[in-house]
């Protein structure tokens, strides 16, 4: 009897990658593309849906291909996709009636301010959990629906446009049109869905004019969504499932299944996510409520908290004032000093967000002496990190309650062993790198192996769970705070 295979499909900002996954959770092949990100105007960001289902498709047949995987061997298909990003097209032509208009594009500033003129942010946020910005969806349609071309539309009558987010027009286009559906993560990211009782919300629907397109139909992340009607791809008909936003995938994937069990991803910025159980939060200070994840109708929820200098302040210091050549540079040199020396970048290239708030605030190294060199600015810059994922964890544990159990962590950053062993230390907690790469595809095929009985519950998936490495807190918790309290100083000082 041949193999079988979970083929999951992660379609993220940047590209497409489909990847082959077996039931030890093991990733037996790989193959990912780029789409070109299209910037109309500065602020403005956008995708062609079209390119973004090519490349879903190629990606598919090439990671079949090169590890010489036939069709009949694929069990599900599942999906985990950027957040967010909308999209509107014609039910009838099956074409976009515009680009798909990215989380990251600003453009529509000026319509949720003036939403909020109006006293519509706390409706919003009691609603969906959110706070009322242009990084979520519903704007975004509104605006596509506002400047697309009239003759775009196929004269078709009432219902005739559909909208979601990336994964509905995967959904849709490898169904052949049948379905269009969403799962409960990536709807609670629009801003049009009510997290509390889990509906498309119509005072939030016409608040925002969206009252055009049909919403897809919202199910758990384990549900079968349908079948693939996709000639180009299978003779047969597959199930598709595991259908889950990138961030939560990650969560799911690390299985931080508990409350109080959280994540980060460490990239550019970073995301804090904390499982908070079955009671959604109403948090203040810039975090955010997600739905984690839904399981066979009943959802987990989530904080969330996103951090918006981290590795690009390491990028800073490598590229713009030249100090280490490569990543393993940086970490020997942070490790040749015993002590920061009261040494602190604060990293608010862009502002500092979670927890204060300061969109004008600006970098600044706090504390040189005439002996520091070279090497306090880079243990100050692998500091920094640290430093704001603790600001962020201690708002979620303050807004929540739920004290965190543990972080476990993914990331280019997370090669880096000093700033792991910093991180541990500044948490007083451990810090666990899992040896499972690829945690957001990881994240879905579990999803969609408990919908087709790869595993029968969720406690078969802790037996794939091994870590890489654990760090465990070592330093003097005095010791510890006195960094942190010098941190806060060195931030009010830039922000008072």
């Amino acid at each position: 009897m041949e193999t079988s295979y979970i083929l999951a499909v992660d379609q993220s900002t940047s590209g497409t990658k489909a990847l082959l996954i077996d039931k030890l959770g093991q990733i037996k092949g790989r193959y990912s593309i780029e789409h070109p990100q299209i910037y109309p105007k500065p602020g403005w960001v956008e995708h062609d849906p079209l390119v973004i289902y090519g490349n879903v498709v190629q990606a598919i047949q090439q990671v079949l291909r090169t590890t010489g995987t036939s069709p009949g061997q694929v069990a599900v298909i599942t999906i985990t996709n950027q957040r967010e990003t909308a999209v509107v097209w014609d039910k009838e032509t099956g074409q976009p009636v515009y680009n798909a208009i990215v989380w990251q594009c600003r453009r529509t500033a000026e319509q949720c301010a003036d939403l909020k003129a109006k006293g519509y942010e706390s409706i919003v946020k009691d609603k969906t959990g959110l706070v009322l910005d242009p990084y979520f969806s519903a704007s975004k349609i509104r605006w596509i629906l506002e400047h697309m071309e009239s003759d775009t539309v196929h004269n078709g009558g009432q219902n005739q446009l559909l909208a979601g987010t990336i994964d509905s027009w995967l959904i849709w286009k490898l169904t052949g049109g049948a379905v269009h559906a969403t799962d409960y993560t990536n709807a609670s990211r629009t801003s049009l869905f009510n997290i509390h009782t889990l509906q498309w919300d119509s005072e939030l629907i016409e608040m925002f004019g969206v009252d055009r397109v049909t919403l897809p139909e919202v199910k758990s992340s384990n549900d079968l969504f349908g079948y693939t009607n996709e000639p180009a791809l299978f003779s047969e008909q597959i199930p598709i499932s595991g259908v889950i936003g990138d961030s939560q995938a990650a969560l799911f994937g690390q299985l931080c299944h508990q409350p109080g069990m959280a994540k980060a991803t460490y990239g550019t910025g970073t995301s804090v996510m904390m499982n908070i159980g079955s009671k959604a939060a109403k948090p203040a200070n810039g975090l955010v409520t997600a739905i984690a994840w839904g399981i066979d109708g009943k959802v987990d929820y989530a904080l969330e908290g996103i951090i918006h200098c981290t590795g690009d302040c390491l990028k800073w210091v490598r590229d713009q004032l030249g100090l280490f050549n490569d990543y393993s540079e940086a970490e020997a040199q942070a490790s040749a000093l015993s002590d920061n020396e009261g040494v602190y970048l604060i990293p608010a290239f862009v502002g500092l967000g979670v927890p204060y708030w300061e969109p004008n605030a600006k970098a600044a190294v706090i504390g040189l002496s005439r002996s520091s060199d070279k090497r306090h600015i880079i243990r100050a810059a692998l500091e920094s990190i640290a430093y704001q994922v603790r600001d962020t964890a201690e708002l979620m544990v303050s807004e929540s309650g739920i004290r965190i159990q543990g972080l476990r962590v993914d990331g280019g950053a997370t090669e880096n062993r000093f700033l792991m062993q910093f991180q541990a230390d500044m948490l007083q907690i451990d810090v666990v790198k899992p040896s499972i790469s690829e945690l957001s595809a990881v994240g879905s095929a579990f999803l969609g192996g408990l919908c087709i009985g790869t595993w029968n519950n969720i406690e078969e998936l802790y037996e794939l769970f091994s870590s890489e490495m654990v760090y465990s807190h070592l330093a003097d918790a005095n010791r510890i705070d006195e960094y942190y309290e010098g941190w806060k100083k060195a931030v009010h000082s830039i922000i008072s």
